[in-house]
């Protein structure tokens, strides 16, 4: 099963008829009340993502069925210059943004890379968790929550970087309530998948 795609914008337009998807899932799957809260934080929380965005960007939202698993998609295409791409790809890990701050606001950034985005996304912390060329050759780079979670778990707690880590997952509504959180980079567009299971 999968909704229609709606179109929304970094100005708000077409929010509330992805929420009136995420509506509509839950009650297609017949959700109890906690099951269908969880669903609408997490479209809410993509959406806050999406208007979290400065400039004047579009996106793709939808949500899909897979054998009980949702997955809640936002596609944006993001100009990207080959110096942009280069400076992406070599995913330094020094400097930091101090704007980007939270999980999902660090996740904002694959969707608003400029030529400092390398230096703004990859602290060493979430640098561990990205895959150049991902799992695909048709891939430039993955993001994986869960992988992000087990390099963490690899670092003592005392570390300052893990610490600051643990510190935004544990208050981040989406790493409590999503089973996985993926980030995908192909060349100019950028795709989001939040994952929950509902069986």
């Amino acid at each position: 099963m999968k909704t229609d795609v709606i179109t929304v914008t970094s100005g708000g337009q077409g929010m509330t008829d992805a929420l009136d998807q995420a509506a509509a899932v839950a009650a297609y799957k017949e959700l109890n009340k906690k099951k269908t809260l969880h669903l609408r934080l997490l479209t809410e929380e993509m959406l806050g993502l999406m208007r979290s965005v400065t400039g004047d960007i579009n996106g793709q939202f939808w949500i899909e069925d897979q054998r009980g698993i949702c997955e809640i998609h936002l596609v944006v295409d993001t100009p990207m210059t080959a110096k942009k791409r280069a400076g992406l790809l070599s995913a330094s890990t020094s400097g930091k943004n101090a704007a980007a701050t939270g999980i999902m606001g660090r996740l904002r950034d694959f969707f608003t890379r400029d030529d400092d985005f390398d230096a703004g996304f990859f602290t060493p912390m979430m640098s561990e968790a990205v895959f150049e060329s991902g799992t695909s050759p048709t891939l430039d780079m993955e993001w994986s929550l869960a992988r992000y979670r087990a390099e963490l778990l690899s670092h003592p707690r005392e570390d300052e970087e893990a610490a600051r880590a643990w510190d935004e997952l544990e208050k981040s509504v989406v790493t409590h309530v999503a089973d996985e959180v993926k980030v995908y980079i192909r060349g100019d567009r950028v795709e989001m998948v939040i994952l929950k299971n509902f069986m």
